[in-house]
């Protein structure tokens, strides 16, 4: 008996990408795929994601889904609304609305809030508490809005910032975007989060 395949959509910015990525398959999306596959699941993936984007221009992916049908979108975005100072209530009303066509459409979703952009290597050490307070606004604020609309919240960033700071081979050779490796240990706090969704879509489809 032939599987329906999962079709994952990931969404976002430069993370969800890949930038700085040593070769596609190292990406996050491709690393998703792979655990959920050894999860059982066979999947359709489709990397929507645009490097630079901010949360306004997830209308403009999530409209790419709609002939996709997709049963699990991924959603990484909230970096660049930070480096661009984009006001948090606009910001996180952008995502609501995203969440909230995804939603409409049949799509779970996972949200994966900003990183705390702290622990860029060029952030000046005097500076970082600022930077780590602005972006914990901007993260509470997405979880609020994300939740709210009906989306799961994977709320990995502390956990990703810790493993950042302790191993600097996880920053790529700009020192922004993750490596491979960097990629490697975000899909590993993600990957839980997703497997939980893709199962409970699976069940909810089932029933």
């Amino acid at each position: 008996m032939t599987r329906t395949p999962l079709r994952l959509a990931v969404l976002g910015d430069s993370l969800a990408f890949g930038t700085g990525a040593g070769r596609p398959a190292d990406a996050l999306g491709p690393r998703l795929t792979r655990a959920l596959s050894a999860a059982g699941f066979d999947v359709d993936l489709h990397v929507l994601a645009v490097p630079g984007a901010v949360s306004a221009g997830l209308a403009a992916q999530v409209r790419r889904t709609t002939p996709l049908l997709p049963d699990l979108a991924v959603v990484v975005v909230g970096a660049n609304d930070l480096a661009r100072f984009v006001p948090a209530e606009q910001a996180t009303a952008a995502l609501a609305d995203a969440v909230g066509a995804l939603r409409a459409a049949g799509t779970a979703v996972v949200v994966v809030p900003a990183p705390d952009m702290s622990m860029v290597p060029f952030v000046p050490p005097a500076l970082r508490p600022l930077v780590q307070g602005a972006c914990a606004v901007l993260q509470r604020r997405q979880a609020q809005v994300a939740a709210a609309a009906g989306a799961s919240v994977a709320p990995v960033a502390g956990e990703v910032a810790r493993a950042f700071v302790a191993d600097p081979a996880l920053f790529s050779a700009d020192r922004f975007h993750p490596s491979s490796a960097g990629y490697a240990r975000i899909a590993e706090v993600l990957e839980p989060y997703v497997l939980t969704a893709a199962r409970a879509r699976r069940d909810a489809a089932a029933a």
